[in-house]
């Protein structure tokens, strides 16, 4: 947005900002009485997230408001979209428009979100999740898993279809 700060009400009153140097608390300069957290602007130079759709002029849509403030605040953005179509619009019901002035470069990567869920597209894959957080226990754990059940099955394309023949045959929708 263009500001060096924003005020947040979130953790207002908890300690989570004790240990935190870009989160600080200040009077509401309109009622001096109330005291605000403030949260400092993020800049990121990339972002690189998952959205909808895109078109070929770059518009983007994406499933919640997070990623239109990422695209905003970032120097340059790379969108992973589902599916490239004719037009986006920010008249489009089922997300959030983000005009490609703000985007650097579209890629169309179906399940580009898995194991995550992508609204009206895919639901999350709750037991791939699980494996996901139990390998993150350290690095050699989470370094067997990428290389075990990830990078093995040698492209994306490959590993989501690997992924997809392991749930339908666990009775899971694809």
């Amino acid at each position: 947005m263009g500001v060096p700060f924003v005020p947040v009400r979130g953790y207002a009153g908890s300690d989570v900002i004790a240990g935190r140097d870009d989160f600080t608390t200040a009077p509401n300069p309109f009622n001096p009485d109330e005291r605000y957290v403030i949260a400092k602007a993020i800049n990121p130079d990339v972002a690189i997230f998952h959205g909808l759709k895109a078109d070929r002029k770059g518009n983007v849509l994406v499933g919640d408001r997070n990623g239109l403030l990422l695209a905003m605040a970032s120097r340059k953005v790379i969108v992973t979209v589902e599916e490239i179509v004719d037009v986006v619009t920010e008249h489009d019901p089922t997300g959030w428009y983000i005009p490609a002035i703000h985007i650097t470069a579209v890629a169309q990567v179906p399940y580009g979100a898995y194991p995550t869920a992508c609204p009206d597209y895919y639901d999350a894959d709750d037991a791939e999740l699980l494996q996901y957080v139990k390998a993150s226990v350290s690095d050699e754990a989470f370094a067997n898993y990428l290389t075990e059940d990830v990078f093995a099955a040698g492209s994306h394309d490959a590993y989501i279809q690997q992924k997809r023949i392991t749930r339908e045959l666990a009775g899971l929708t694809p």
